[in-house]
Parts: structure tokens; sequence; C-alpha cells
């Protein structure tokens, strides 16, 4: 009588298994046939080649820090299966040897990029400096004209503000070029002020460049939702 009782339960759990395993295989087929949208983000690291931005209040300059960040931003947007094109790769300008106007000539090969890409979203990161060496914060900037920017960049910021240390409080409008060239939504992420020395640190270190990343991709998806 044991030894049939124990066969029952036996049989009794490979049955519940085997319909475990059926659910998961079921609901596993479902998700991988059904495609996902996908979205395209341009991340546009600023500045680049003889123009280097700002410079730290150790002596970092901009265009190499924000083009670190925009590696690990694409990284992460990659993981989660965006399409992710950049503005630059290296430490390079976009402008011409013969361009008389180089500043010009750099925006409008970043205008380009984004236009051929068929962006859904824009993200041009940066760093901030000011004379007063107190300022600090991150911010994001963005076109209250372009339809949705606002929304992205309040989603941004409100993820800076769960998360990173003493952001600004607000988004706020901006006249840039990056923000205006295109009818795309996108922002200027200003992660902080190197000209702050704590937070220039902060912004070196690679703990804070990963929390900073993450923020804006978790902005992104709630910008998404």
């Amino acid at each position: 009588m044991f030894i049939t009782i124990k066969r029952i339960t036996i049989l009794i759990v490979m049955a519940v298994l085997f319909v475990i395993a059926s659910v998961v295989v079921y609901f596993t087929a479902i998700q991988t046939s059904v495609s996902k949208p996908e979205y395209t983000i341009v991340i546009d690291a600023g500045h680049g080649g003889i123009d280097g931005g700002c410079k730290g209040y150790s002596g970092t300059i901009e265009r190499d820090i924000n083009l670190e960040y925009a590696k690990t931003l694409k990284s992460y947007c990659d993981d989660f299966g965006f399409k992710t094109v950049m503005t630059r790769t290296n430490e390079n300008g976009l402008y011409s040897p013969f361009a008389s106007n180089k500043k010009k000539d750099d925006m409008l090969a970043r205008q380009k990029i984004i236009e051929k890409s068929n962006a859904d979203i824009v993200i041009s990161l940066h760093m901030n400096s000011y004379a007063l060496s107190s300022s600090r914060g991150a911010q994001v900037f963005f076109n209250e004209e372009i339809e949705n920017s606002k929304r992205l960049a309040d989603e941004i910021q409100n993820q800076f503000i769960k998360n990173l240390v003493k952001p600004r409080q607000a988004s706020q409008k901006g006249d840039y070029y990056i923000l205006n060239c295109s009818n795309t939504p996108s922002v200027i992420v200003e992660c902080g002020f190197i000209s702050n020395q704590e937070e220039e640190q902060l912004l070196l270190s690679d703990g804070y460049k990963d929390k900073v990343c993450y923020s804006i991709l978790c902005g992104i998806l709630s910008y998404l939702m």
C-alpha cells in the first residue's frame, strides 16, 4: 500500500511538472513570435576635435568624458534592444578639415545623422561648467516647441532626482542647435558640473557614470510607455 501511494504521488508530481513546462514553452513561443516595436535612439557625444568643450576643475576635457558617457549609454540601450546611432565614436569632430566655420560644419553633420537615422529620440550628452565652483547638479534641457521634448526631459530629470547626488530639481528650456535642428524629440543632458571639484570626481568614477546612464535609460523607458 505504501509503495502504491508513493508511486501515485510521483506520477502526480511528474504530471504537474509537465504541465508547468508546457505552459512555460507556450508563453515563451508567444513572446518570441510577437515582435517588439523598434525604436531608434541617436546618442550624441557633445563637442569633439578642436572643440574640447569646457574644462574641469582638475583639467578634465568635456569632449573626452562626453564620449565615455555616450558609449556607456549606448551599451545600456543596446542591451535593452534599442537601435542606437552614435554621432561620433572617437575624439574627432565631425567637421571637414577644409570648413571655414568648423563649429557650424560639425553641427550640420550631426543634423544629417539625425535626419538619416529616422530617430525616435535624440540624447545629446554634455558636462556643465560655471564660474561659481559651487554650482552643481545634473539637468536636462529641451525645446518646448518640439512635441514631446519636454515630456522626455521631465522623465529623465525625474530619474536623476531619484538616483543622483544633488541633481537640479527640474528640467529647463534651452535654445541650442541640437534641440532645434529637427522635429525629433530631443534633449541635452548636462550630466553634472565638472567645474565643481566634488561633482567632477563623481562624474569621473565608473560607478557614477553607470548610475547616470542607467537613469537616462529609465527615463527613456518611462517616456516610451
